[in-house]
């Protein structure tokens, strides 16, 4: 197979960015929040539907699923690390049970990969408890979103879910990422409304407190502006695996390639030995372990774990 690279933008400086006046300067009032989140919302829709941008969305998704199961782990109470849940999810043989960890970024990589406009997925998705009331819940935010712009209705699912359970924190930012990406006509849900809530934000948000709605609304903007320069900053590292992918002689490194711009982590023994995961193109385990230390020694990618033996690796910084 030979790799035929994408026809992207030949100068990564000319991906959109966010204007200097979005982040600077206090966002005191509903309006500026509307305002500069509008601002951000437009710049990430850009990087996210144009394919000439080159933000590899698959892996945008896979690392922001990441982010959101560590931050929900927190709002959860088990603090577990970010490089713990990627591990007790990569590293767990097939058919052993993966643990808390795993499971629930095994959760926000499902979330990664629902159709935005269905509801049965979401509903097997969450569990029994909330079955009924998934598709109420969605489209009064979506109204909400509607009127007072997306992240607004975010807010809004966000808090009626912990209204009707204070413990299910997961399943409200799941539904609030579903309005934000069914405002924004979005086709892949993407993690962001965990990543900078507090079990004080949350708890300030259900009691009502006066400018609780607001300060939530300037967390989520943080958010998809951090989101930005994620999408940004795996255009340019996308680029430059694209970019050493001819000099790479191994059979099926086009495959492999395209699994690095997938996937946040890739276990070589396991996702490309003996066949390169998603196709049938097969590899052994030792050709699997230079092709990955091949990719880093060509400064695309780095290993993840630390470890000489079970080794994870990932596109590179």
């Amino acid at each position: 197979m030979t790799y035929q690279p994408a026809a992207l933008s030949d100068d990564q400086t000319i991906l959109p960015k966010l204007p200097r006046w979005v982040t600077s300067g206090p966002t005191e009032t509903s309006e500026t929040v509307a305002f500069r989140s509008g601002a951000a919302l437009t710049v990430l829709d850009q990087l996210v539907r144009d394919p000439m941008h080159g933000v590899p969305v698959k892996l945008l998704a896979n690392r922001l699923a990441l982010s959101a199961a560590t931050a929900t782990s927190k709002l959860e109470g088990r603090l577990a690390r970010e490089v713990d849940i990627r591990d007790a999810y990569h590293l767990t043989p097939p058919g052993e049970a993966r643990g808390p960890d795993g499971d629930l970024l095994a959760f926000w990589r499902d979330v990664a990969r629902l159709r935005v406009c269905g509801t049965g997925e979401v509903a097997a998705l969450i569990g029994p408890d909330f079955t009924s009331l998934v598709g109420i819940w969605l489209d009064a935010g979506l109204e909400r979103a509607r009127t007072h712009g997306p992240l607004a209705g975010s807010v809004a699912v966000l808090r009626t879910v912990l209204d009707a359970d204070d413990q299910a924190e997961r399943v409200a930012c799941l539904l609030s990422d579903i309005v934000l990406a069914r405002a924004m006509n979005w086709k892949t849900v993407l993690p962001v409304s965990a990543h900078r809530l507090t079990k004080a934000a949350l708890r300030d948000l259900t009691a009502d407190g006066q400018g609780t709605e607001l300060a939530v609304q300037v967390r989520f903007q943080e958010s998809i502006e951090e989101t930005i320069r994620l999408a940004r900053d795996l255009a340019r590292r996308g680029e430059a695996l694209r970019a050493v992918a001819p000099k790479l002689r191994a059979k099926g490194s086009g495959a492999a390639v395209d699994l690095f711009l997938t996937e946040d982590a890739v276990a070589p023994g396991s996702m490309l030995s003996p066949h390169i995961r998603g196709t049938s193109i097969p590899m052994t385990s030792r050709a699997a372990r230079r092709f990955c230390d091949r990719l880093v020694e060509l400064g695309v990618a780095r290993e993840l774990t630390g470890r000489s033996t079970v080794r994870l690796y990932g596109i590179a910084p």
